[in-house]
């Protein structure tokens, strides 16, 4: 018996270890912060992560709480915010958290990065490494402070313009956390010094070279170009590069030479705005390099053409900077109508269609437009047809009718059907399918930056800086941008309205609708209106088409006030925990 006691006791005490051990288990068995010290792999994730926050890794469709477009979707927060409900506490639009979110990823990042053994067994080669890396994630932090500006910068109730909090350091405790708000010019500052830091150490532009007389300026030292490809070569294609570098700084000039940030007037900062965005334009040789098939980036050709693993490995040329490619049908089931298995969610508003000019260039509300109310289709902008689905256009080959009573497609017909009028065209792909007997998906991108809207901003900047026709030192006018862009458009030429725009304020309303149109749904209207310190109250029109008449009515007020909301608000939990300055008008 006694024997027996003591077996069991050796068998209990041996259950116990193994538990001990299952439920204990090694150190080795998780990953901790010391092994980005010796795994580039794991430190280098610190850095993709900031990557994941950027903004425009989708669309978000934020035109639906302006004067674009509208929803069917009632539990979009976007509507809730564009009826009455933007507050410091209900904000879709608030960046803050995931800017800084990147930013301490940044900054933990720099932290290592000149300790990873990014390829110890090649000193050079591990130099280049530190060199870009360092520089991808310098640069992004500058567009992220970028954004903070464009979506939190706001006066105080004092009349101060204020800026964000800087944090150029990894933050390891929660009391650190406390700087205050900068003013908007120390903010600007940290955000170009950001970006000029990161100029310095990046490559103009990602690819391969045959011969080191390809090398960019700076890397001159450089002997073997195979070191170089491998790190700066088309592998790196779609990371942060020294020309998206010095795009975020000419978007960060626009910006504080905007209406709403540069309330002296101060000409200056325009022409600054106008350099920076053509030292970016001269590496497609200025007007010369507008895309021809950039306002159809999205179709099936240029989707094709945009494959970085085949033919020459380059990107359209409308591309900036844009996510990878993907194949999938969200955004086609997201918006087609009703008829096509879609939630027609996006419904453009007819503010917008009637931004459209006619085909020969002139504004509807102009006499020499030849524009027909009854009519109202015929004879107009094509890229009306190409961006907006209108009553008796085409979509896979099917005709859309939106009028009333017009079947599932009509005016308020079913839950999913449009509240305009219209269904949204642009960016999408008719060769979808989302019919569920027999789906197909198709190759979609998204895109960060394109140089359409680099061109536009050129002309903004240069006409508000020289006139109409002013070039500073470039050898293109705001004109000239516009008068490429309409072409490309097809509007007739020659462009008799263009040639009759004069006044530096004339051709601020034109760029500004040419703006409207080229970027529509790409998310731009919604801060273009607030930087610009226009009217946000403009209610969304839709129509109501009936036995051929067209009647003309209001879908959606716009509950902004003017008085504030051209700045975003920084988010209340920040007032009550860090003491912060609010942005005048917002509780």
């Amino acid at each position: 018996m006694k024997t027996r006691k003591i077996q069991l006791f050796m068998l209990f005490t041996c259950l116990l270890c193994s538990c001990e051990k299952m439920f204990n288990p090694n150190n080795d068995n998780h990953s901790t912060l010391d092994r980005v010290y010796v795994d580039p792999a794991f430190a280098e994730g610190l850095l993709i992560k900031a990557y994941t926050y950027i903004p425009t890794n989708d669309y978000t469709f934020s035109e639906v709480a302006t004067d674009d477009a509208a929803t069917n979707d009632k539990f979009n927060p976007q509507v809730r915010m564009a009826t009455g409900g933007w507050t410091s506490v209900t904000n879709p639009e608030s960046l803050w958290d995931n800017a800084y979110r990147a930013i301490m990823y940044i900054n933990q990042f720099l932290d290592v990065v000149d300790i990873v053994p990014w390829k110890y067994t090649d000193a050079k080669l591990n130099a280049l490494y530190i060199r870009r890396l360092k520089g991808e994630a310098i640069a992004l932090r500058g567009m992220f402070k970028y954004y903070l500006l464009r979506n939190h910068a706001g006066f105080s109730a004092g009349g101060e313009l204020l800026g964000f909090p800087i944090y150029d350091k990894f933050i390891t405790s929660p009391e650190d956390f406390k700087a205050p708000r900068s003013s908007f010019a120390e903010s600007l500052r940290s955000t170009y010094k950001d970006l000029d830091s990161a100029l310095a150490l990046l490559s103009p532009n990602y690819g391969n070279i045959g011969s080191p007389l390809d090398l960019p300026p700076g890397f001159e030292d450089i002997t073997d170009i195979d070191k170089y490809n491998t790190v700066f070569g088309e592998v790196t294609q779609q990371r942060v590069s020294g020309r998206i570098a010095l795009a975020i700084k000419s978007r960060t000039a626009l910006l504080a030479a905007s209406p709403a940030f540069n309330t002296a007037g101060n000409a200056q900062l325009w022409e600054n705005a106008a350099k920076l965005t053509a030292d970016v334009l001269a590496e497609i040789n200025g007007v010369s390099g507008l895309d021809p098939k950039g306002n159809i980036f999205y179709l099936k050709a240029q989707v094709d053409n945009a494959d970085l693993t085949a033919g020459d490995k380059k990107d359209i040329p409308e591309m900036l900077w844009r996510r990878p490619v993907y194949t999938n049908r969200v955004r086609e089931q997201d918006n087609f109508p009703p008829t096509l298995y879609g939630r027609g969610e996006i419904n453009p508003s007819q503010n917008l269609v009637d931004a459209f000019p006619m085909a020969n260039g002139y504004p509807i509300t102009d006499g020499a437009s030849g524009f027909d109310p009854a009519n109202p289709y015929k004879g107009r902008d094509p890229r009306l047809s190409l961006y907006i689905v209108y009553n008796g256009s085409k979509l896979r080959n099917t005709t859309i009718n939106t009028g009333v009573g017009a079947g599932d497609d009509g005016l308020d017909a079913l839950q999913n059907s449009t509240r305009t009028g219209y269904y949204l065209k642009k960016l999408l792909r008719e060769d979808v399918n989302v019919n569920p007997v027999s789906t197909s998906d198709q190759k979609h991108f998204n895109t960060h930056i394109r140089y359409t809207e680099l061109f536009l901003n050129y002309a903004e900047a240069a006409n508000e800086a020289w006139g109409p026709d002013g070039t500073g030192a470039q050898s293109y006018s705001a004109r000239s941008v516009i008068a490429a862009i309409r072409k490309r458009a097809g509007i007739t030429q020659p462009d008799a309205y263009l040639q009759s725009v004069t006044s530096k304020e004339a051709m601020r309303a034109l760029i500004r609708n040419e703006r409207r149109l080229e970027l529509c749904f790409e998310g731009f209207r919604f801060w273009d209106l607030r930087r610009w310190a226009e009217s946000l109250t403009e209610p969304v029109k839709g129509v109501k088409i009936s036995n051929g008449t067209y009647e003309y009515f209001t879908v959606e007020e716009r509950g902004y006030n003017n008085s504030y909301m051209h700045y975003g608000p920084i988010p209340n939990r920040e007032i009550l925990k860090f003491n912060f300055i609010q942005n005048k008008g917002w509780q």
